[in-house]
């Protein structure tokens, strides 16, 4: 397309829910009472960590690295969010459009990571647990850790590169809350068939294979579970491996329905609504699950609570 006599855009306007004020007032409330207690819930989980010795091992360490990527997951999107929800007009430039979508799709992708390896640190944790301090060493822990953030960050960075020479001459309204892929591609006055075969191809490899060695984990901790003889460690394991399979299906079931498919003309509209569920919801869900019903959480919250009440009576009996 000739776009020299085009004007280029320089801002994009978001569209996101429309709806009458009340309505819009309403979205707003709830919005923000889900991310901040996304926020508390989180960092809660991150503190507990640090704080007790006993929850420095491989598993809680993946569990508070997912818990730190769930408070920026969640703050690279909810903020416009809610700015969207009271303000008849919300702009962002095309530079901090971008920048939105590289973080969004960075982080996203190495939740995707990160889940597989707190899968396959169950499945070693239950199908080996003779060789499990070996296989899953601290070190070996934060390796994992560090492989998760690096790979993360660097799939969607070639689509992004690509995205950055796309020339943007009108219209400028973003039919979302936020800059994800199709929204962009369809204001583009640019050939987009590249950078689009490119996008889908990587978000569709990482998802997919991050969803296929996580089920194949946890298929692996099902059958070791049926093997075990003993009734209460039956359900004992089998009720942790739900509730991680829980948050599994959300995401999963979620992100593939929005990201695993050709380029293609969308429904905006339902899109918007279930991109709700992965960058609102699932970050609430996720310290919810893998702590409601985990016992050594609950006593290390009891525990760090306790120490906390005690030290703040000590101080107050010096004064």
């Amino acid at each position: 397309m000739d776009i020299t006599n085009q004007t280029r855009v320089t801002e994009f306007i978001f569209l996101g829910f429309p709806g009458v004020l009340h309505l819009r007032i309403t979205l707003f409330v709830i919005f923000l009472i889900v991310y901040l207690l996304s926020l508390m819930g989180n960092t809660l989980i991150i503190f507990i960590v640090l704080m007790d010795i006993t929850l420095q091992t491989p598993m809680y360490i993946f569990l508070g690295n997912l818990s730190f990527l769930e408070i920026w997951y969640t703050t690279a999107t909810v903020p416009k969010l809610l700015d969207i929800c009271l303000s008849q007009v919300v702009t962002i430039s095309v530079s901090g459009c971008i920048t939105q979508y590289y973080f969004f799709f960075s982080m996203g992708a190495t939740e995707c990571i990160l889940l597989a390896v707190m899968a396959y640190d169950r499945y070693l944790a239950i199908c080996s647990p003779l060789h499990y301090s070996l296989l899953m060493s601290i070190r070996m822990c934060l390796r994992f850790s560090a492989g998760s953030w690096i790979g993360g960050f660097i799939a969607p960075l070639p689509p992004t590169i690509l995205i950055s020479h796309l020339n943007f001459c009108g219209p400028q309204k973003i039919n979302h809350f936020f800059c994800d892929s199709d929204p962009i591609f369809k204001l583009s006055c640019s050939d987009t068939l590249l950078v689009e075969t490119l996008g889908y191809t990587c978000t569709s490899v990482v998802i997919l294979s991050s969803f296929l060695l996580t089920m194949s984990s946890y298929g692996y901790i099902v059958v070791t579970i049926i093997k075990l003889s003993s009734q209460k460690a039956q359900k004992k394991t089998f009720s942790t491996c739900a509730s991680h399979l829980t948050v599994v299906s959300i995401y999963y079931g979620t992100i593939i329905f929005a990201y695993v498919h050709p380029p293609a003309k969308h429904n905006f509209t339902i899109g918007k609504v279930i991109s709700v569920f992965y960058c609102v919801v699932t970050p609430l869900v996720n310290p919810l699950i893998y702590t409601l019903r985990n016992k050594d959480v609950k006593t290390a919250f009891r525990k760090v609570l306790a120490r906390k009440i005690l030290l703040l009576t000590t101080n107050m009996q010096r004064i």
